[in-house]
């Protein structure tokens, strides 16, 4: 059995799950990925430029193996060669492993591209179905190349737009006019969401409220302060 002092003594190696995860959809083998964590051991254990006769026998396997995997982690641009001076000026090399997490990195914000331009996409369609609903008919191929320039040009989100449609609908203006019009407005007081739209509705709500309540008053009929008990008692 394991004594705790030789376990502690092998020290550890901690790794991301995300690399555990998508090691597959980054292009590597189980093979290559395992020599990748090998020689990131060792550099996490000090030690930049391991044996990989000594590697070959932790993994079980030939060492034309592990030089094979090595060369397809290098021309899979996983692994670099780097060659360093130390502070006595000689030359040392090392294996360079920061370009698999780069290469991560690279994956996830193409995922999260892909999930925000699917929502994007799914919003655009709702955004039309609201339209369609609204008018209560099919858009016309000019409508349509209208809204195209919204959101491309523009560069307008659908729920803004769908926001600027129910804008016009609440005023009875069933015209593209009057909600490029609402847009152009938005866009000019920096109003980009659903948020910053109810903000402004009610700041606009508040100020009718005031106009009204300041009109009453001055529609007020003015009322004489003459007594006419005082009169009555000075005729008598």
């Amino acid at each position: 059995m394991i004594s705790l002092n030789d376990y502690l003594a092998g020290g550890e190696t901690t790794i991301s799950n995300l690399l555990l995860k998508n090691y597959t959809k980054l292009g590597l083998t189980t093979d290559e990925f395992m020599l990748w964590l090998q020689l990131y051991a060792s550099h996490q254990s000090g030690v930049d430029f391991p044996d990989l006769t000594v590697i070959a026998q932790d993994m079980g396997c030939t060492i034309e193996k592990i030089y094979a995997s090595l060369n397809s982690l290098v021309n899979k641009e996983f692994v670099t060669l780097d060659t360093a001076l130390d502070d006595e000026g000689k030359q040392s090399d090392r294996y360079n492993l920061l370009p698999a997490f780069e290469k991560l990195t690279i994956l996830k914000e193409q995922e999260r591209f892909e999930i925000e331009e699917k929502n994007d996409l799914a919003a655009q369609k709702k955004m039309l179905r609201s339209f369609e609903q609204e008018f209560g008919r099919p858009l016309s191929p000019i409508e349509y190349q209208k809204i195209g320039y919204w959101l491309n040009e523009d560069h307008y989100a659908p729920s803004l737009i769908e926001l600027a449609l129910q804008e016009a609908v609440l005023n009875q203006a069933y015209n593209f006019k009057y909600i490029e019009t609402v847009l152009q407005s938005w866009e000019k007081k920096n109003i980009r969401s659903k948020v910053q739209v109810e903000e402004e509705q009610r700041r606009r709500k508040q100020i009718l409220l005031q106009k009204e309540e300041q009109n009453q008053s001055e529609e007020l009929p003015k009322v004489s302060l003459y007594n006419w008990l005082e009169r009555k008692d000075s005729d008598a």
